[in-house]
This record gives C-alpha cells, structure tokens and sequence, in this order.
C-alpha cells in the first residue's frame, strides 16, 4: 500500500491545469472512507442515494452509517432520493401500490424526517434518474417539479438540484415539462451521461447544456469497466479512456459558450468499487482496493478540481 501511495503522489504532481468545475465521487459504500488511496485524493465532495421512504424497515440504518461516516471525513454530501429499493427489476417498474410515486405531502414528510437527522447537509437533488424508467417520476415531469417545490420551501438556504436526468433520447422533452410545471425555477440540474462519456461523444450532454439555464452537475459519471447489457464487454483500458475523456469534455463545457445556456461546474465519479462478476463495473479500483488503470486517469485529473 505504501507504494500505491506513492504512486498516487508522483501522479498528483503532474495533474493537468486546474478547471472551472469541481470533482466528486459517487459512491453508496460507507468503507471508501476508510480506503487508504480514497484518503490520497483528499475529495471532499460525496454523492449518496436514499430511497424516499429510507426511514422505513431497515433503511435508516444503513442511511446512518454512511452519513456519519461521510460527516467524520468531512464530505459535503449531495443526497438524492430516490425509488423504494426493489420496485424496478428485469427493466420494469413495478405496478404495486407500494411503488408509486409519493404524493407531494408523504414526500415533504419523508424530506423532514431526513433533514431533522442530519441538519449540516445543505446540498440535494429531489430524485435520482427522474426520467428514466426505474424512477415513478419518468412519465410525470410535473410530479418530480411537486417535489423539487417541496425540498425548496422545506431547506431554506440549501442547493437544491432542479432535476437529476440521465442523458437518454427523451431527455430534452422532459426537462422543457419540468421547467414550465417547475415555473422555471432552477437554475442547477443533475446529469448522468454514461453514454457521452464511453462513446466519446457529446451529444448528451450538449442537448441538456443548450436546454437548462445555470449549471450543470454531472452527478454521476464515469468509464464503464463492463456493462454486459450494453455490449461493454469488460475492459479496464476502455474505461480508463472514458474517464479519461469524462475530464476533457467537461474541461470543453466549463465555462458560457454561445447558444448554451448553462455550464458544467461539478463532476461526480462513480463510483469507487467495483463489481465482482456484476453486470455493470464502473469502479474505479477493484473488488480488493487495488487501483485501476481508470483510478490512474481520475487521481491525474482531479487533483487541482477540488476546492
């Protein structure tokens, strides 16, 4: 480990020109924190999920142990809710009345309960993927605007996220329907743009970048070790090109360019771990804590993207 240390050193020293957006991890894994090379980056920003009705069963538990670790290290943590655990699985969304969207007062209370048990956060996005299928909130843009009101009239002086999308084909139609139920509100939006980021392309984020006024945190990101369902076969080169690639491209978006009218001021990895024989990998070391190719690119790169 001590070598690993020192490699990480050397690569800090040489760490590209510092840019105009910060760097974060993502991660639902309270044992990062405690990871000698996680340590070595000195992050001080976390992204966490927490399903919207965590306080229920066993969850607040689990919630706990990640928050007061993250608040002993010293991490701002931008929390995000999200669906309950097990309602989408084999790629659909579950029927069950157990599974619905909440209303925007079983939402507000579950938002209270959340910020009573930790008051030092100030940093949220009122749902995870709004748009996709996994989430209830992916055909009603106007029920996730019901809760970003809800967070914003209940967390005076917090950074609330308008919305937190993933950068598929609807992308554009959703967020125009949230801006006009949301009455145009927000003016700092979550993106999740795997696909830019692994195909090297742009088009997602530059359609979300020319849609939504302010700035744009990609708060969950990242090169893709394997996703079997995508015809990533796995690859630890591949994605140390993506991460690569994840940091030019924001470089490229960082700051006003004509005919954009937000700009990329966060970037949040995801995420630390990575998967034994899972289906989707994107850690940036592995299983047993040793470091990646993809580990290599992020500690080079996000060096000086973290004040």
């Amino acid at each position: 480990m001590t070598m690993l240390l020192a490699a990480l050193a050397a690569l800090v020293l040489c760490a590209p020109a510092s840019a105009n957006y910060r760097v974060g991890l993502s991660e639902q894994n309270a044992a990062t924190f405690d990871q000698p090379l996680w340590q070595g980056l000195k992050l001080k920003r976390v992204r966490y999920i927490v399903p919207w009705d965590f306080y229920k069963g066993d969850g607040a538990g689990e919630v706990a142990t990640f928050m007061n670790a993250a608040h002993a290290h010293n991490q701002e943590v931008l929390v995000m809710f999200t669906a309950r655990r097990g309602c989408y699985s084999g790629g659909k969304y579950s029927k069950s009345s157990a599974c619905k969207a909440p209303s925007k007062a079983a939402y507000t209370t579950a938002f209270k309960k959340f910020k009573a048990a930790y008051p030092w956060v100030k940093t949220y996005a009122p749902w995870n993927e709004a748009n996709h299928v996994s989430q209830p909130t992916s055909s009603s843009p106007k029920r996730a605007a019901d809760y970003y009101a809800a967070m914003k009239a209940n967390c005076k002086g917090c950074t609330v996220l308008g919305a937190d999308v993933l950068d598929q084909s609807n992308v554009a139609t959703w967020l125009k329907s949230f801006i006009k139920s949301s009455h145009n509100k927000a003016r700092v939006w979550g993106l999740h743009n795997y696909k830019d980021v692994n195909r090297h392309e742009s088009k997602g984020l530059t359609t979300v970048l020319k849609t939504v006024p302010g700035q744009v945190w990609l708060t969950e990101t990242g090169g893709i070790t394997t996703f079997l369902s995508s015809g990533f076969k796995t690859s630890a080169s591949r994605a140390a090109s993506a991460t690569k690639y994840m940091f030019q491209l924001a470089d490229k978006y960082d700051s006003s360019r004509k005919g954009y009218k937000s700009k990329v001021t966060r970037v949040y990895v995801y995420r630390w771990w990575g998967e034994p024989n899972g289906t989707f990998d994107s850690g940036l070391v592995n299983p047993d804590g040793s470091p990646r190719p993809a580990f290599t690119e992020f500690a080079r790169f996000a060096k000086n993207r973290l004040k």
